[in-house]
């Protein structure tokens, strides 16, 4: 087992994320190294300041613009949007694991009758017309919809058949206009040998190993315990998730590490261990101060990063507004090891100006010149990022 102190546990977590030190990862092949590392970016349509998948991004990977993520997605293919932990973004060449997830769809298929009607017109549309979205075909149907793989669901005919065919693999997110999905048939995009491939781990055991060591990787330190780390992996319940952690550790695939005054045990994965060989070295990186998504890979686990970073956050954006103690759309702010405040940032395109809002310092937080000047950058960056051309601070609170 592994021990290390509470600052080295915060470095490694950092470090494996490229939030700590020069950059680790710069342009479009950022992105991909990135995206495999994690396995998945959980994808948000909300566009305040940015869209979640971007602000992941633009954390983490030097020169990072929309268009990039944009064009792996929609140009290269190389990365796809499909359903992992919520909606995400995953490497194609991860599409047969979740093989088992689009069967079910199929299946779920089979208590809407009246649906295959309907995917017969939108077969002979797409084949005819091209790419479509919801509101270019409208569909009779009085059902009520749900998804079989994610939350989608509704009455509208035309939107449920889209989603049905995109769970089951047919139809593919061709590109998006803001919120508005196109779609087109898979099977002109990934490659046969990927699409068509059979389910890679036929066991629930095996699946199940697979994804786990997938979301250890996506946050670099996890614990076998509940944890929103583990969304989506269907059938992983405590007995489940037990076995997939002492096999794992048989296996020699992950690693215990105990952390300095921390009552549970963590685990990383094996790859990872000369990244902590490295930081029992106890290193001095380069601080850089960063805007961090509210779903990002690093806060899967929020009672993790209070435990570590004594940062409590909140995504209020579901709370009602009287109950909110920050705002609507509030990022925490990460500066070198710590987290020392949020900020509310709102991108206000048309005019071209990047309107911070507010600016809450964590309670122990001094502003000193040098915070104050890496803070100043950090605007200046996420304003390119977002397109706008000024900045403008409204307030600051201790």
């Amino acid at each position: 087992m592994i021990q290390l102190t509470n600052r080295q546990a915060r470095q490694f977590l950092l470090m494996k994320h490229g939030l700590l030190g020069e950059y680790r990862f710069t342009g479009k092949q950022g992105i991909l190294d990135f995206a495999r590392q994690v396995g998945c970016i959980q994808y948000d349509p909300i566009d305040v300041c940015g869209k979640n998948a971007e602000l992941v991004l633009q954390s983490r990977i030097k020169g990072f613009t929309k268009d990039m993520l944009a064009e792996l997605l929609y140009q290269d293919r190389i990365l796809v949007d499909y359903p992992d932990k919520n909606l995400a973004i995953i490497p194609v060449e991860d599409w047969p694991y979740f093989e088992r997830y689009r069967e079910a769809a199929r299946q779920h298929a089979k208590r809407y009758p009246e649906m295959e009607a309907l995917i017969e017109q939108v077969r002979a549309h797409i084949q005819n017309h091209g790419v479509l979205s919801s509101d270019d075909l409208k569909l009779d149907g009085n059902f009520a919809w749900q998804s079989a793989i994610h939350w989608s669901g509704g009455n509208n005919a035309s939107r449920s058949v889209l989603e049905q065919m995109y769970s089951t693999g047919e139809l593919i997110i061709h590109h998006k206009k803001g919120t508005r999905k196109y779609y087109d048939i898979a099977e002109k995009y990934i490659q046969p040998n990927l699409l068509n491939a059979p389910e890679p781990l036929e066991s629930e055991l095996e699946h199940h190993k697979w994804r786990v060591l997938r979301r250890i990787g996506a946050v670099g330190l996890l614990w076998n315990r509940a944890s929103d780390a583990w969304l989506n992996i269907w059938g992983l319940k405590a007995e489940q998730r037990n076995e997939v952690f002492r096999q794992l550790l048989h296996e020699a695939r992950i690693v215990a590490v105990a952390v300095e005054q921390m009552k549970d045990i963590l685990y990383c994965r094996a790859e990872d261990l000369p990244l902590i060989e490295a930081v029992l070295q106890n290193p001095a990186p380069k601080w850089r101060c960063e805007l961090i998504a509210p779903l990002d890979n690093f806060l899967w686990d929020r009672k993790l990063i209070n435990e570590l970073f004594g940062f409590d956050y909140t995504w209020e954006i579901y709370t009602p507004a009287i109950k909110r103690k920050f705002g609507y759309y509030v990022l925490p702010l990460l500066y070198g090891e710590s987290f020392i405040g949020r900020a509310e940032v709102i991108a206000e395109r048309k005019a071209g100006t990047l309107v911070v809002k507010n600016v809450w310092y964590e309670n122990d937080i001094k502003p000193t010149k040098q915070l104050r000047t890496a803070l100043h950058n950090c605007f200046e960056n996420f304003a390119l990022f977002n397109g706008c051309e000024t900045i403008s601070i409204a307030s600051m609170n201790g």
